[in-house]
């Protein structure tokens, strides 16, 4: 496991209007990420742990703070740029994992390298790499409708890691599953970090899945804490 930090954000903060003034979410959140972790950030439903994810992605903007990744700070850029920065360096996997219905796993997998200009022959080549990766080699031409859920959330990861991202950011990823394949994802995403040294963020109520982190924080009362041990 290397120590360069691969994300790193200081004084993040984000409020929204709300029915008796503004509602303060984030309160100066300080937060680096190093490579080949896994970082699980734990928190109550509604501690603003999905808009903490949303800008670490770039999806959302924050009121003030500075975000940078691989040292460069990425706060600033314009709508385009980021759009470009999201697709070579970042990796989303969400609770619900959005395949396309229509389209067999190695097409769901293509699709975001066509987007981002990649010739068919190299998405096709990445693709199968991906879903190589996440156990599913004999799974190329099925439709999401032919893949138990455990497996369409590893073709979500495959299509996460297809771009080659540099982080993984997750939102509840196993959430939406039963017990045995939410433990086959966890150990997915721990050999990724240990094998391939992918570094993830993941948000998560699952204990068994922060046990795997390297690094677990709660968001509590607008800021991050480390996590009790045992808790």
């Amino acid at each position: 496991m290397t120590h360069d930090i691969v994300l790193s954000a200081r004084g993040i903060h984000k409020s929204y209007a709300g029915p008796r003034g503004r509602l303060d979410i984030l309160k100066g959140v300080d937060l680096d990420v190093e490579r080949g972790t896994i970082l699980a950030i734990l928190g109550a439903s509604g501690a603003g742990k999905s808009t903490l994810l949303n800008i670490l992605g770039t999806l959302l903007r924050p009121d003030s703070g500075t975000l940078a990744i691989g040292g460069r700070r990425i706060d600033h850029l314009g709508p385009g740029d980021l759009a470009r920065l999201r697709a070579q360096r970042l990796g989303f996997v969400f609770q619900f994992h959005h395949l396309l219905p229509e389209f067999s796993a190695e097409e769901n997998v293509m699709m975001p390298l066509l987007v981002s200009g990649a010739t068919p022959g190299t998405a096709r080549a990445r693709a199968r790499e991906a879903l190589e990766a996440v156990g599913l080699r004999d799974r190329y031409e099925h439709r999401p409708s032919e893949l138990s859920g455990g497996e369409a959330q590893r073709v979500a990861v495959a299509r996460a890691l297809a771009g080659g991202p540099e982080l993984v950011l997750a939102d509840e990823p196993s959430g939406n599953l039963d017990v045995a394949s939410a433990a086959a994802l966890h150990e997915l995403v721990a050999t990724l970090a240990a094998e391939r040294h992918q570094t993830f963020v993941v948000v998560t109520h699952n204990d068994r899945l922060a046990a795997r982190a390297h690094r677990v924080l709660v968001l509590e009362s607008g800021t991050l804490r480390p996590a009790a041990r045992g808790a």
